[in-house]
């Protein structure tokens, strides 16, 4: 009995100085606790107070330093308190002085720090509004305080009543020998208030077409998620990335619902962006529109400190492919009269996932009825397997085989891995053949073609 084997495949697919990773790390730190910083905005708006909350942050990998959990002061102020239905309001979250100090003696430069964040509205109306600040700050020398940052938004009113601010999540992006990013999040949401708006009715009507975005900053060339509500159903929503007031090149499409709402991609390839709108017609209208939502792009190069070099490597991603040590079997005979299982071994498979991405792979197979003499066959459901596989020392990934079974004409799996963060490697599959003949099968050669198909 001798199965022939077909095969498809898909194409998908430091040492660093302690002394820089140490500085990459406390470059990205979020700190905890300190007292209120006063600015112009705040004057405007008598109702802002600074609040603490507690926070987790996680600084990056490379750091090796464990997560903070601690506090964070922060106040929210606003350019206008009393506010009426359907004027926009601009927001500023401040992060005030910093309790945290660099824990290295290597100074840090100006200018490294991008921060992004979310401010809680509740109340009268509730959301949740995107902010972001400019890449600023002052040096920050061996062992010394980090320094405040600030970040703003928008939002526009739509309801008459109390409306609390509350600060929410924030990230601090570095861009120092390296780029990383320092995620915090509010411990017990929501954070206090710190800022309560009171909005009058405005009297006419209200625009309450609105966006969030699933980030507030990204590289050049990442795409941004755009969620919208209360559009026109059905109509065509253009997504578009601002600077300043002027639109930039960056455009995408996407179509409301039938209530309104749509969830769309833009890629932001801009370094200018400072917002992202979303509006119904051929231009913008701020009656047919909202945002914008704040939004910076990162990156670009970090600075270098003197005496020191910058190295770049880069690793190539590659594809997932699949070879197998031949392309026949030869089964087991069997007697007539007596029939019973005709036995081997499938040929060796070798699959190499060098993408580097974040899917797995599933190896299938089929096979078709095997034909013998005179016109005699024996069905496909007759040919089973066990599957087995094994995994390279050092890949991301581990190979599960399939099941024993039937394989059939409608196919089954002989082995996979699963999606993951971080996937790839090389791996083994093999599988025990055995193909039931009936015992008073035509005597002769039987002959069918086993297919796998890697994806």
């Amino acid at each position: 009995m001798s199965p022939a084997i077909r095969r498809s495949d898909s194409p998908g697919t430091r040492r660093r100085s302690r002394r820089w990773a140490a500085a990459l790390g406390v470059g990205a730190l979020v700190v905890t606790g300190g007292g209120l910083l006063a600015g112009p905005a705040q004057a405007m708006a008598a109702a802002s107070v600074a609040v603490d909350f507690p926070t987790h942050c996680i600084p990056p990998a490379i750091a090796g330093i464990p997560p903070i959990d601690g506090t964070t002061s922060a106040q929210i102020s606003v350019d206008n308190a009393a506010p009426k239905v359907g004027d926009t309001v601009t927001v500023t979250y401040t992060v005030v002085k910093p309790a945290a100090s660099n824990p290295v003696d290597l100074a840090l430069p100006a200018d490294i720090m991008t921060p992004t964040g979310k401010v809680t509205v509740a109340g009268a109306q509730s959301a949740d509004i995107t902010v972001a600040g400019p890449k600023k700050n002052d040096p920050v020398p061996g062992k010394g305080e980090f320094p405040s940052f600030s970040m703003t938004g928008t939002f526009t009113v739509t309801a008459p009543g109390e409306i609390t601010l509350s600060p929410g999540d924030y990230n601090i992006h570095t861009s120092y020998i390296m780029e990383l990013d320092t995620p915090c999040t509010v411990t017990d949401p929501p954070a206090p208030v710190s800022q309560t708006v009171i909005a009058t009715d405005g009297g006419g009507q209200v625009n309450e077409r609105a966006i969030q975005l699933g980030a507030a900053s990204g590289a050049a060339g990442d795409q941004v998620s755009v969620a919208g509500s209360k559009f026109t159903a059905g109509a065509s929503v253009t997504l578009a990335g601002r600077a300043g007031d002027a639109q930039t090149g960056d455009t995408a499409t996407a179509t409301a619902d039938g209530s309104g709402g749509f969830t769309g991609q833009l890629t932001v390839n801009d370094p200018a962006t400072t917002g992202i709108v979303a509006y119904e017609g051929a231009a913008w209208d701020a009656a047919k529109g909202a945002g914008p939502q704040a939004y910076t792009v990162t990156g670009g190069g970090g600075e270098t400190p003197d005496g020191s070099q910058k190295l770049t490597s880069t690793v190539k991603a590659g594809t997932l492919s699949m070879s197998q040590a031949g392309d026949s079997v030869e089964l087991s005979a069997v007697d007539f009269g007596k029939g019973g299982a005709s036995t081997g071994d499938l040929r060796t498979v070798t699959v190499k996932d060098f993408r580097g991405g974040p899917a797995g792979w599933s190896l299938t197979g089929k096979v078709t009825d095997f034909k013998g003499p005179a016109g005699a066959t024996i069905g496909a459901s007759a040919l089973g397997w066990s599957p087995a596989c094994t995994t390279k020392a050092g890949s991301p990934s581990t190979c599960a085989a399939g099941s024993q079974g039937s394989v059939g004409s409608a196919g089954a799996t002989l082995a996979s891995t699963p999606n993951g963060a971080f996937t790839g490697g090389e791996f083994t599959v093999d599988a025990g053949l055995s193909l039931d003949v009936p015992a008073y099968a035509a005597a002769g050669t039987y002959s069918g073609v086993l297919t796998l198909t890697l994806t």
